[in-house]
């Protein structure tokens, strides 16, 4: 078991499933990234830290950096965000096409650096 897995078996129950989801996805994106946990949140790491996501209080946190938030803006714009952070609310499916987006862009922002 991975040390992601770990980090969503401790969130309650009724969180784990779309914490899986999301975990899921960002693997099969990135299938060569290091899973590490950094500032305690679940972190895929290629070239630099590629995203991060966590159990908050109120809602799904989900940090692909500054860069991915301003090019996506746009797509963003129903959900609550600020500088390197977007906030998923637990009463609706995450956006798994926008993630996808969002995760790639980062894969090929790391590559470039």
């Amino acid at each position: 078991m991975s040390i992601i897995e770990e980090y969503i078996l401790t969130t309650p129950a009724d969180r784990q499933e779309k914490l899986t989801q999301l975990y899921t996805l960002i693997k099969n994106l990135a299938p060569k990234a290091t899973e590490k946990m950094a500032y305690g949140m679940p972190t895929f790491y290629l070239k630099g830290n590629l995203v991060h996501f966590a159990n908050m209080k109120n809602d799904i946190g989900f940090y692909p950096a500054p860069a991915a938030i301003d090019t996506f803006k746009e797509e963003l714009a129903g959900f609550k965000t600020s500088k390197g952070a977007i906030q998923f609310p637990l009463d609706k499916e995450l956006p798994i096409e926008l993630i996808q987006k969002i995760v790639l862009f980062r894969l090929a922002e790391n590559a470039s650096e």
